[in-house]
């Protein structure tokens, strides 16, 4: 069985964030930009990943698979960062309370290393969501 820790996922936007949707949420470079959990660095040698290893983060709500890298604020042992899209949607709780927005801070998950699981597009997350079949 694979090392899993456990963190406090909060999302938010990202400037990178911001100018990759520009060019298109179905685009690799919205992918690098949102595709990713920041983690401090301690959190990464507990796992016992490297940077820019995938990894899988399941909360309550689902689980999305992701590219860890290390924290750019920090540090904060115990809290991880994905950027607003599809795959923080994947994990958060989709109760939004009547505000029309779901909670995107406080989300408790479990991170283990999944280096045979690829990334996916934003477009290709949300059609496997939804049972989309892709070619």
């Amino acid at each position: 069985m694979a090392k899993t820790i456990s963190v406090n996922l909060i999302s938010g936007r990202t400037i990178q964030q911001g100018v990759a949707i520009e060019s298109g949420k179905e685009k690799p470079s919205y992918r690098t930009a949102c595709g990713i959990i920041e983690m401090d660095k301690a959190d990464l040698k507990a796992l016992g990943a490297w940077k820019n290893t995938n990894v899988k983060v399941t909360s309550d709500y689902g689980s999305v698979v992701v590219k860890a890298v290390e924290a750019t604020q920090g540090p904060h042992p115990g809290v991880a960062f994905i950027p607003m899209g599809p795959w923080a949607n994947s994990i958060v709780n989709p109760n939004t309370y009547s505000t029309g927005m779901p909670t995107f801070k406080g989300t408790p998950v479990t991170v283990e290393v999944a280096i045979d699981e690829p990334v996916l597009l934003g477009i290709e997350l949300v059609q496997k969501q939804c049972g989309v079949m892709v070619g």
